[in-house]
């Protein structure tokens, strides 16, 4: 074949922004960094289906933002999603998406696909380059049986038996991979992804308060929302005192305005 021929472009991915990137970095514009996420997600496929937990502590760097935060997704009946970084990215992408399913299935008739859920989201990430900080573990049962997913900021995907993300990642991952089995029932399931939260919550900073779990199996779900409340609030004054639940108001005073007459060219105008 003559090479002066047009040949049409192959399949694949596009380096075009690779390469618009690089040429940014040589003009010293300064490349994005790893953001240190703050919370522990995992799922495990069991016998019957998926679970998936999580913690509930919300955090603006060092300060805790909200100690009950919910933060396994709804994305359709059979599916779930558990979001790690900046918790509006991981909300925006998860509501868009589940969204999509929804028209999916208006249109369709059918149940939504894992599968479909996992090209959405891992298209949309991919798109933004890790700019959308949204790291998901994904799970879900449809007519092919349990799936469980991890979804990187950039737009990688990994499908595992067990997975863990977030800033707690590496000591809940520590549990599974000592006490993770095939073929595990509903409870010894729930035990072990509750135990595996626990190691986060209990080993990062950036992860706490309560235990949230979803268990997920062809034609039902269950949301159990703090499931587990590890860390109650125990602290009593020594010396017993105890804030008073209304404050008593001692003055009150008012003050009214008077109207002041401004004389502007021979004409009268209140303010």
């Amino acid at each position: 074949m003559s090479p002066s021929l047009d040949l049409p472009a192959k399949g694949g991915f596009s380096f075009d922004l690779c390469r618009r990137n690089a040429m940014l970095e040589n003009k010293g514009l300064k490349a994005p960094t790893f953001l240190k996420t703050g919370t522990t997600i995992v799922g495990l496929v069991f016998q019957d289906g998926v679970i998936l937990g999580a913690d509930t502590r919300a955090t603006e760097g060092p300060i805790v933002a909200d100690k009950n935060c919910e933060k396994i997704h709804y994305m359709a009946p059979n599916i779930y999603c558990c979001g790690a970084g900046t918790a509006a990215d991981t909300e925006a992408v998860t509501d868009m998406v589940s969204s999509q399913l929804q028209l999916h299935r208006y249109h369709t008739g059918r149940e939504s696909r894992v599968v479909t859920a996992l090209t959405l989201l891992k298209k949309h990430l991919f798109n933004y380059q890790g700019h959308v900080s949204a790291a998901l573990v994904l799970g879900g049962v449809d007519i092919t049986g349990p799936h469980l997913h991890t979804i990187y900021p950039h737009g990688s995907t990994d499908t595992l038996p067990f997975a863990t993300m977030g800033s707690g990642s590496l000591a809940a991952m520590s549990v599974f991979e000592s006490k993770y089995k095939e073929s595990l029932n509903r409870d010894e399931g729930i035990k072990l992804v509750v135990e595996a939260i626990c190691a986060g919550i209990f080993n990062d900073l950036g992860s706490g308060s309560n235990v949230d779990v979803c268990v997920i199996t062809k034609g039902h779900k269950e949301y159990l929302r703090n499931h587990l409340l590890p860390n109650p609030r125990t602290y009593v004054n020594p010396r017993g005192f105890e804030f008073p639940k209304k404050i008593e108001v001692l003055l009150t005073k008012i003050t009214p305005l008077k109207e002041k007459v401004e004389v502007i060219e021979g004409d009268a105008m209140e303010e």
